[in-house]
């Protein structure tokens, strides 16, 4: 039997939003353990012209929650508001995303494919199928963000691993 689309994406979803979860309250224990203030993990970036780790983390739930928003609109355009200031900001959007996405049906997610999805962004779009853009566009996209709030909490010095980042994986019982 083939893998269905909600197979290959929700689940990977879901554990990516735990992962950047983990990484957030991580994050806070070190700051309080270390003297450093929230805003400065909020703000840090690894390099100047890429964004902050409340960016990084805001776009695993924007790349989840809000691309299979945009699926059922037929159209999607990133959110282009500034992101929460603070860990339980960005707590509560990954708890919305978690629990959208927790919420979605096979039955739902199947009926997406082969419908018509645009990407759109500052004036210029992309034409997709529905299940290309989520399995080309978004789950990239959702791993590339939760790897890079990954790698800034490494870069300032936090105590993070590769099972850190790799989350709740699904073994068999």
């Amino acid at each position: 039997m083939p893998m269905s689309l909600h197979a290959a994406y929700v689940p990977s979803a879901l554990q990516m939003l735990g992962t950047a979860r983990h990484l957030v309250d991580t994050a806070e224990n070190w700051c309080g353990e270390n003297a450093v203030s929230e805003a400065d993990v909020i703000a840090s970036c690894i390099h100047s012209d890429m964004l902050p780790f409340s960016y990084q983390v805001k776009c695993v739930a924007e790349h989840t929650m809000g691309s299979v928003e945009g699926v059922r609109k037929g159209s999607y355009s990133p959110d282009l508001n500034p992101p929460p200031a603070s860990f339980d900001g960005l707590r509560e959007k990954l708890a919305a995303a978690t629990e959208f996405m927790g919420a979605l049906t096979e039955e739902e997610f199947e009926g997406f494919i082969g419908q018509p999805m645009r990407f759109e962004f500052k004036g210029s779009g992309l034409d997709f199928k529905a299940e290309d853009f989520l399995l080309s566009f978004s789950q990239p996209n959702f791993y590339f963000h939760c790897a890079t709030a990954y790698d800034i909490l490494r870069m300032k010095g936090v105590p993070v691993g590769k099972r850190d980042f790799m989350g709740r994986i699904r073994i068999s019982s």
